[in-house]
């Protein structure tokens, strides 16, 4: 009984987060209310508030949602790659990324819209209970690179932000180039900051 409950409340979750995603993807956040919402999932407005507390709720719950399966996809294809060193492995995560965000392009919109490349990251970092947490992931990584890395958290906080401030541009504008022409600049950066935060080991 117990886990039939836990599975309709997910569903229903995973119900509000995809009528969500779609209505503020067409008609944006501003014009969508929480009835529109409930009403288009065909869950009762009060049963909204047992999983989010208002609309800016659910869409930071969505972009976090949202953005973990995009980083569990890339991390299962990983798993069935045979790269065995740190800085490929970190490359072929960040170029699966951008190749997902490429195709999710309302994705891309809906976190460059709403400035919330934070929760973005918050994802990528901490996941949640249902979600994949990005961060033991890239720790384990490390763990069996065999490279000793020193400020790991600044080395992951540095390629976050180089990916995520120049994919946007580059994908939703072709600004300055388009995606393709970005990526070997982007990935002999990544590169670069990896390769200044190895450390011999003792």
């Amino acid at each position: 009984m117990g886990l039939k409950t836990d599975q309709n409340k997910q569903q229903k979750k995973e119900t509000l987060l995809n009528t969500a995603f779609h209505l503020f993807t067409t008609k944006g956040i501003n014009k969508t209310s929480i009835s529109e919402i409930a009403e288009a999932s065909g869950i009762a407005k009060g049963t909204f508030y047992l999983y989010f507390t208002d609309k800016y709720d659910i869409r930071n719950k969505l972009i976090a949602h949202e953005s973990s399966k995009v980083f569990k996809k890339a991390t299962e294809a990983l798993k069935t790659s045979d790269l065995t060193f740190l800085e490929d492995k970190i490359v072929f995560i960040a170029d699966h990324i951008l190749d997902q965000l490429y195709e999710n392009q309302a994705l891309l919109n809906l976190i460059n819209k709403n400035l919330s490349w934070g929760i973005f990251k918050n994802a990528l970092i901490q996941g949640s209970d249902e979600d994949i947490n990005f961060r033991a992931v890239y720790e384990q990584m490390i763990a069996e690179s065999g490279d000793g890395i020193h400020d790991p958290e600044i080395m992951l906080f540095l390629i976050i932000e180089l990916v995520s401030s120049t994919c946007y541009s580059a994908i939703l504008y072709e600004d300055p180039v388009n995606l393709a022409q970005l990526k070997p600049h982007l990935f002999e950066v990544i590169r670069g900051i990896i390769a200044s935060h190895k450390k011999p080991l003792p």
